[in-house]
């Protein structure tokens, strides 16, 4: 029999970062992943930290995701590095709503610098001047390499911290049992816990199935893709364009997001298919490019096709060559990623008794506000403390 004071099934950023939460409450955790490394949304995203792109509650978490990273990179390298976001502007009405996001954040005493279309090409070489008229620069944001950061992360815990880290171990069966939880994996192993907090992603069918499903949980489907290494231009940290400001929720707050809303064409292919162009260099110069967003109920996700489509590819990188010149684009590697989400909630939070919580459905938040938000949702398990800090009201020059 396996004991701790904390179960945790699932070992993505949000399972990881819970059990960082509860480790420094001297707590004992006990951390299974069904994968023998992880392989869903938290290594198959860009690795952009932006709480820039969210609304107050959640750029609240955000930020104090930064503060996390940064402090767990002080003690072992995470491949963070602090190079800023900014967001390119292409027409005046993304610029317009750039320079409402700048006063938003000034109330908000969160850093943000705007930029003349003369200084984004100084500070992102490549960059066309017939696409950008402007942009917006968050200089706290960071990016890590995803595919690497959560198991840096996950090593530090278990040789730092105690973490009793058992990847390749999913759990089967779970289940309240008085004052303490029990639980059983693929393995036969027996394991008990005072809490268990399941923290399984898109993975609707392994952990309490029926309630799952009639949720309003959905799984959506990006494309991705990788540009190989090439002789171009550096291009410095997170780097989001005008499609990024028409989709990013924190946008919703400025005074003209509804009108410029209304001037789009409902049948343009990128909305169709999700699109919004982003950018992220790694420190081998490679650059991923996307991404795409395709959607299916929590009872139908065998409705999203496993194919990756070639065309979707092809427009992405038609796109980005409008934005910037880099002397070739061969795409080195494609794929899906997967994240869950709700419908008509930010987050899915359901307890199954007492001892039971299930933390699932963040979206595409997860790398960015994950580790602000599992803190804050410990010290609530634990201590009743909000579950969302207080924020700074959005001025009321600036609500829609």
């Amino acid at each position: 029999m396996i004991q701790s004071d904390l179960l945790i099934v699932g070992g993505g950023v949000l399972g990881t970062f819970h059990a960082a939460a509860a480790l420094d409450r001297g707590l004992s955790v006990t951390l299974c992943e069904a994968s023998t490394t992880p392989r869903g949304a938290t290594v198959r995203n860009f690795g952009q930290i932006v709480p820039s792109g969210m609304q107050p509650k959640w750029q609240a978490h955000g930020r104090r995701s930064l503060a996390i990273y940064k402090d767990l990179h002080s003690r072992t390298d995470i491949t963070l590095r602090q190079l800023g976001s900014v967001y390119l502007a292409s027409d005046d009405d993304e610029l317009g709503l750039l320079e409402e996001m700048a006063d938003i954040n000034r109330a908000n005493d969160y850093p943000s610098q705007l930029l003349t279309a003369s200084e984004c090409r100084h500070r992102y070489p490549g960059l066309r001047s017939d696409y950008c008229v402007g942009g917006l620069f968050f200089p706290e944001e960071v990016t890590v390499e995803a595919r690497e950061m959560i198991g840096r992360v996950l090593a530090y815990l278990v040789a730092e911290r105690g973490l009793d880290y058992r990847p390749g171990h999913r759990i089967v069966k779970l289940k309240g049992a008085g004052a303490r939880v029990q639980a059983r994996d693929n393995h036969g192993n027996q394991y008990r816990a005072e809490r268990a907090i399941v923290c399984s992603g898109g993975d609707f069918r392994s952990l309490f199935p029926e309630r799952l499903r009639a949720s309003d949980l959905e799984l959506c489907k990006l494309q991705m893709l990788r540009i190989a290494a090439g002789s171009g231009p550096q291009l410095p940290g997170n780097i989001l364009t005008g499609l990024s400001i028409r989709r990013y929720e924190a946008f919703r707050d400025c005074p003209s997001y509804a009108r410029v809303k209304e001037t789009e064409d409902p049948g343009a292919f990128w909305k169709q298919w999700g699109v919004h162009i982003l950018f992220k260099q790694s420190p081998d110069g490679s650059i991923i490019l996307g991404d795409t967003h395709e959607y299916a109920s929590a009872r139908e996700v065998d409705a999203l096709s496993f194919e990756n489509r070639p065309r979707l590819n092809d427009y992405m990188v038609d796109e980005a060559k409008k934005i910037f010149d880099l002397p070739r684009w061969t795409i080195d590697a494609s794929w899906n990623g997967y994240y869950s989400q709700c419908r008509n909630r930010d987050i899915h939070l359901e307890s199954i008794g007492d001892r039971i919580h299930v933390v699932t459905g963040i979206g595409g938040k997860g790398m960015t506000a994950g580790p602000g938000f599992s803190a804050a949702h410990i010290a609530h398990l634990y201590d009743g403390t909000p579950l969302h800090p207080e924020t700074v009201a959005t001025p009321a020059a600036s609500r829609n």
